[in-house]
């Protein structure tokens, strides 16, 4: 069986019940001949992936849903092989190459040149160019940003990007100039909550709305996280009442553990301790820039106000360090230990007299 998430995922422009104005540009977009290059960005939750999904069904047609998961290797200066995997169908190629850290250049260059040469293979579609979206624009390296440009440039007659990210603030001011920017904002609150009553009402869940009204409270206007928020509520209870509680994503309670234990002990036994959750939420694919945010927020409430600037700059230091380097786990230990260090030296300076 499908999540809510997935099963409810909107197909097409017109079953996106917010943001109208936006569905209404893309509709117009891909109806015209001359369709730009895309940045689309905002919040986690907001719903960037979906419609870009349904506006390429508007390009393509149906074609777009018949995607297949092809994993290709591709070979460094240094002869090291890298495994990357592209989500594929006739028309469009979606790829991620943030996962591969500082070798997304190499795939920048090679995948994209690549598809830029080929012609489109079906000589009926609407569309004679292909469509490549690119996940995780904002955590590109700089080079690899450079190379998507020279690409933008050279081959966009067969070629046409569509950028997904976060956030436009990492984004180099020579592919915004070259792309048409879309914000797609979090969905407000009530917006929200008649999705979720939606939802219930399809699977016949009787839900009282102002559960659901707290649920998109606390998602914070994250509709996927709202989502998966109800469906895991709904299988934890027989009934559902104004009352019934919202339980914290898993991953949520391990980061609040680890904030716990920085507070009470700074010891090497405490670290090691440490260490075995931060591997554990690794594991279950929890991102790590993910995991720093929301221990730094589980953490500055409980710290003295002179603190808090020290440990919010060492949050941003190795936030950075995160995009730099190939091993996470480094840098969000050296960012325990370093707030560990901050809280010791701050005590040891105090006077208790």
């Amino acid at each position: 069986m499908a999540l809510w998430v997935d099963k409810y995922r909107p197909k097409t422009l017109e079953q996106l019940n917010y943001h109208g104005e936006l569905s209404e540009r893309l509709a117009a977009l891909a109806s015209s001949e001359d369709f730009p290059h895309l940045l689309v960005y905002g919040p986690s939750g907001a719903g960037k992936k979906t419609r870009v999904v349904a506006t390429l069904k508007e390009l393509y047609g149906p074609g777009v849903n018949k995607i297949k998961v092809d994993a290709r290797v591709f070979q460094t200066s240094s002869s090291r092989k890298l495994e990357f995997n592209i989500v594929s169908s006739n028309y469009h190629l979606e790829i991620t190459p943030s996962e591969m850290g500082n070798n997304d250049r190499l795939i920048i260059q090679e995948l994209l040149k690549e598809v830029a040469q080929t012609q489109q293979v079906n000589l009926s579609a609407k569309q004679k160019f292909k469509v490549v979206v690119i996940n995780e624009a904002d955590s590109l390296t700089r080079d690899a940003q450079a190379a998507l440009r020279r690409t933008m440039e050279k081959y966009s007659p067969n070629l046409r990007l569509i950028l997904l990210a976060n956030s436009t603030s990492n984004i180099i001011a020579p592919i915004k100039s070259r792309t048409l920017l879309f914000r797609v904002g979090a969905p407000a609150i009530d917006d929200v909550t008649s999705i979720l009553l939606s939802i219930a009402k399809k699977e016949r869940v009787t839900v009282p709305q102002e559960l659901a009204h707290k649920i998109a409270t606390e998602s914070k206007r994250n509709l996927r996280k709202a989502i998966l928020m109800l469906e895991a509520v709904y299988s934890q209870n027989e009934t559902l009442t104004e009352t019934t509680l919202i339980p914290p994503p898993d991953w949520e309670v391990v980061i609040n553990s680890i904030a716990d234990d920085i507070i009470q002990e700074h010891t090497a036994a405490r670290i090691l301790k440490i260490r075995a959750k931060l591997y554990q939420l690794l594991s279950h694919c929890i991102p790590a820039q993910v995991v720093l945010k929301t221990l730094l927020f589980k953490i500055l409430p409980r710290l003295d106000t002179e603190l808090k600037p020290e440990v919010v700059h060492w949050a941003a230091f190795y936030e950075h360090r995160l995009h730099q380097g190939s091993k996470v786990i480094f840098h969000l230990e050296a960012f325990v230990v370093k707030v560990m260090r901050i809280m010791e030296t701050y005590l040891m300076g105090m006077d208790f007299d």
